[in-house]
């Protein structure tokens, strides 16, 4: 036969239970007293028919299926696909396979994503800016979650070190006038973002001025909520010189809502982004930011839920000092900032 018979089909042809024939394939035959003969003639059958024991099937009996779920806001070009791809390389190196799903930050599918994945038997599940904090049977693994609990282990950038080279930056190119797009409430970084600078703002004389500063809205994926976010800051009618955006994304949007309203970027309004996505660099104008090394952070984690699945299996508790994982920013100057010009 070409192709691999089920298990179903390998009793009906022999005659016997799924039962027995499952019993007999994973050598469990003498323990439930299936005679020698019977066992023979199972596994003379399996050997004629081709037959192929399912993989999952085997996972599900050893509770080593090779297999983890990865939980993302949404499946686009942008942050969590780089995320993924730092993800993926380390899991096909270690003969892993992954299930993703896709929650867009509505609490329902936050709710009840974990139990779906733990029904497909996942070993592990890594969180990427996800609300995660729930006690699991499996290791987790959060990327961007901020949820400090002794179950889960984080991978976080350091954003006081990114929000300090992003004002430094700006304020060596002469930006007094700074306007800020936050991210919307729903995302892992926000807050600590956010709060990063305010402290950096404090420690560097960086004046933040609360009539420049809103805040992205919605879950669109795409350049509109930061285009949305510039019309209202154009709207006010306060000068600014300088946009700090909480993504490229928005940064980019920034741009757009910018060229629509006549104004020159930079030589009228530097923006600067954060995150460097695939795209950053051949935007109009290339856009300056800061990188977050999110396929270092997903490969991190992928690498560190590995680990613990196999302390995990050998029934020992993970060697771990501290529930987080610091990865650094670099930062990357392109075109779309300036020094002032005096226009604004």
């Amino acid at each position: 036969m070409s192709s691999g018979r089920s298990l179903k089909e390998l009793a009906s042809y022999l005659g016997l239970s799924q039962t027995t024939v499952s019993r007999v394939i994973n050598n469990s035959g003498d323990m439930h007293r299936i005679s020698e003969a019977t066992q023979k003639r199972v596994l003379a059958a399996a050997a004629e028919l081709n037959y192929k024991a399912s993989p999952l099937a085997r996972g599900l009996r050893s509770r080593r299926s090779q297999t983890i779920g990865v939980m993302v806001p949404e499946i686009s070009e942008g942050y969590s696909a780089s995320v993924l791809s730092g993800i993926e390389d380390v899991l096909l190196m270690s003969g892993f396979f992954y299930f993703v799903v896709s929650h867009h930050h509505r609490a329902e599918l936050l709710r009840d994503y974990p139990s779906l994945l733990l029904s497909r038997a996942v070993e592990g599940i890594i969180a990427v800016d996800s609300a995660l904090d729930i006690e699991l049977p499996v290791p987790i693994v959060a990327v961007s979650g901020h949820r400090h609990t002794e179950s889960i282990l984080n991978i976080e950038l350091d954003h006081n070190l990114a929000v300090r080279y992003a004002l430094e930056h700006l304020q060596r190119l002469g930006h007094c006038r700074i306007a800020f797009i936050k991210g919307q409430s729903f995302s892992s970084d926000t807050e600590i973002r956010w709060k990063a600078i305010v402290k950096m703002a404090t420690e560097l004389h960086v004046n933040v001025d609360p009539r420049l500063v809103v805040a992205l809205e919605g879950d669109d994926p795409t350049l509109e909520p930061g285009r949305v976010a510039t019309r209202k800051l154009l709207a006010t009618g306060e000068l600014f010189t300088a946009i700090f955006a909480f993504n490229d994304l928005s940064a980019m949007g920034a741009i757009v809502a910018l060229r629509e309203a006549g104004v020159d970027v930079p030589t009228e309004v530097s923006v600067l982004g954060f995150d460097d996505v695939v795209g950053a660099a051949n935007n109009n104008p290339p856009l300056t930011t800061v990188r977050q090394p999110l396929q270092e952070m997903g490969r991190a984690a992928a690498t560190a839920l590995l680990q613990r699945i196999r302390h995990q299996r050998a029934g020992d508790a993970p060697a771990l000092e501290a529930n987080s994982i610091l990865v650094l920013p670099t930062f990357v100057e392109r075109k779309s900032t300036a020094a002032v010009s005096g226009s604004r």
